[in-house]
C-alpha cells in the first residue's frame, strides 16, 4: 500500500522560508541591527501567515468533503422522494398519478394498448380472512403480472384491487393475448388462502393510436372490464366488445 505523503501545496513557499531563515541566521554579524531585526520580524510574520494558510486549507478540504457527502445524501433523498411520489408503497409498481403521466407521454409518440384488471370477489377475501391476507393477495397478483408481461410493459396500481398494464406500441389481438396470459397466470397461482380457494381477475383491454390520452383509454378499457365482470368474471374483454371467455 502506498503511504507516501500528499504533495505540499506550499512547497515553494516553505523552501523560500527556509532559505530566508538560513540567511537570517548567517548574516547577524554583517547586517545592521535594524535590518536584521526587520528581517526577523518579516520571517516571523511569514511563518505565521503560512501556518494560518495551511490551517485554512485543511478546514476548506474538510468543508468540501462534508459538502460532497451532503450533496450525495440530498441526491439519495431526492431519488427516494421521487420514487415514493410515483410508486405504490404496498406493491412497488407505479401509482395512479404516475400511470396517467406515463400513458399521456407515450401517446405523444405512438400507439398504446392499455389493460385494466380487477381482482374478482376481492371484498370476500378481506371480509373472510382480513386485510393482511388481502394485501398478500394484491402483492401476489403483482408477482404474477411481473413474471408474464413483456419487457416493454409498465405495471401500475390504480385502485385498491385494480391494476393497469401499459403496453407501448402494442395493438390489435396482441394485447388481448397478453391479457389472456396474465389471466391464466393469476388463475393458476397458489395464493395459499386459509380455505384453499383460488383467485381470479377480470380484464378489459383497449388499443388507441397516437394522439389519444389516458382518460379515453382508461374509460374504454374500464368499460370492457365491466363487460368481462358481467359475463361471469375471470375473462378478458376487448373494448370492441369481443369477449375471450375462460377456456374450458
Amino acid at each position: 500500500m502506498d503511504t507516501a505523503a500528499p504533495p505540499d501545496l506550499f512547497d515553494a513557499e516553505s523552501r523560500a522560508l527556509q532559505a530566508a531563515r538560513a540567511a537570517y541566521d548567517t548574516c547577524a554579524a554583517t547586517q545592521p541591527a535594524p535590518c536584521h531585526r526587520a528581517l526577523g520580524e518579516l520571517l516571523t510574520a511569514y511563518e505565521r501567515l503560512l501556518r494560518e494558510t495551511r490551517r485554512l486549507v485543511r478546514r476548506s478540504d474538510r468543508a468540501e468533503l462534508e459538502m460532497n457527502q451532503l450533496n450525495l445524501r440530498l441526491q439519495d433523498l431526492a431519488a427516494e422522494l421521487e420514487y415514493r411520489a410515483t410508486h405504490d408503497p404496498l406493491t412497488g409498481v407505479l401509482n395512479r398519478a404516475a400511470v396517467i403521466e406515463l400513458v399521456n407521454s407515450h401517446f405523444a409518440d405512438g400507439d398504446i394498448a392499455l389493460i385494466v384488471l380487477d381482482i374478482d370477489h376481492f371484498k370476500r377475501i378481506n371480509d373472510s380472512f382480513g386485510h393482511p391476507a388481502g394485501d398478500r393477495v394484491i402483492q401476489a397478483v403483482v408477482t404474477c403480472l411481473q413474471a408474464q408481461v413483456p419487457a416493454t410493459a409498465h405495471i401500475g396500481r390504480v385502485g385498491g384491487e385494480e391494476f393497469t398494464v401499459v403496453l407501448p406500441g402494442q395493438r390489435g389481438d396482441t394485447c388481448g393475448q397478453v391479457a389472456q396470459t396474465l389471466r391464466s397466470a393469476i388463475e393458476a397461482y397458489a395464493f395459499d388462502l386459509p380455505d384453499g380457494s383460488g383467485v381470479t381477475a377480470s380484464f378489459g383491454v383497449c388499443w388507441l393510436p397516437r394522439g389519444s390520452n389516458f382518460d379515453i383509454a382508461y374509460g374504454l378499457a374500464d368499460e370492457a372490464l365491466y363487460v368481462a365482470k358481467r359475463g361471469g368474471r375471470n375473462q378478458v374483454a376487448l373494448a370492441s366488445g369481443h369477449v375471450h371467455v375462460q377456456p374450458a
